[in-house]
């Protein structure tokens, strides 16, 4: 399904059979899952990206959006909290043809205001945090990886005015932003992990950066312009 186009007919009740649904669903499985709502905001997504790659590479950039909604997922996030990290760079990312206008009102629309709260990171709250904390806990982890395979060359995909000490020091003040707020402990401890094994391995002390200190939960991607691991 295209952006702009209509989505599929949903039923006006459930059925009340397995019958009624596909690949067989055990209708006495009380477990958990996902509805529709995620599916469709995995298209939107999948639609606002389609032409996006991570930086310096061939991966299609929607493989980062389903990473973090995994880690998400991981660490207890519902449906929503699932459905915003999916959509978190919809907005900041939208395609020139639509703009961000249009992707906001049709997030609002078709997933509710909760959804726009998290990934308008409208607040300092669990919901936010979780998905925050997911996205950098991803991208750190490539970068960890990509330092390993390429060294110092790295850094040149990133702010070339921050260069490494800046890089590596935003990641480190959010792992401090993070902690102080007190949600979501066990992943911000793998967030701060895997920034201590960037730090040793780049031969950069912890602390932060004087350039990057300060940063709240809301300005996660607003501090260090070009740390986002996209094209």
């Amino acid at each position: 399904m295209g952006i702009g186009t209509a989505s599929p007919a949903l039923p006006a009740t459930c059925p009340d059979t397995a019958e009624g649904y596909p690949f067989g669903i055990d209708m006495n499985d009380t477990a958990p899952r996902l509805s529709w709502r995620f599916v469709e905001a995995l298209k939107l997504s999948a639609d606002l990206h389609a032409h996006q790659k991570r930086k310096g590479t061939d991966i299609p950039y929607i493989s980062h959006l389903l990473a973090v909604a995994s880690i998400a997922l991981d660490h207890g996030a519902d449906e929503e909290q699932a459905i915003a990290a999916l959509l978190h760079d919809s907005i900041e990312d939208a395609p020139t043809t639509l703009g961000p206008d249009w992707v906001r009102r049709t997030i609002q629309h078709r997933f509710g205001p909760r959804v726009m709260k998290i990934v308008h990171l409208a607040s300092q709250d669990g919901d936010v945090l979780l998905v925050s904390a997911s996205d950098k806990l991803h991208n750190a982890t490539a970068i960890l990886k990509d330092h390993r395979e390429i060294g110092d060359d790295l850094w040149a995909r990133f702010n070339t005015e921050a260069g490494k000490a800046g890089t590596i020091g935003y990641y480190r003040s959010l792992v401090n932003a993070y902690r102080a707020t007190g949600h979501h402990p066990r992943l911000v401890a793998e967030l701060d992990a895997v920034v201590s094994r960037i730090e040793h391995e780049a031969g950069h002390g912890a602390g932060g950066d004087s350039a990057v200190g300060g940063v709240w939960v809301s300005d996660v991607r607003r501090p260090l312009r070009g740390s986002c691991y996209r094209d």
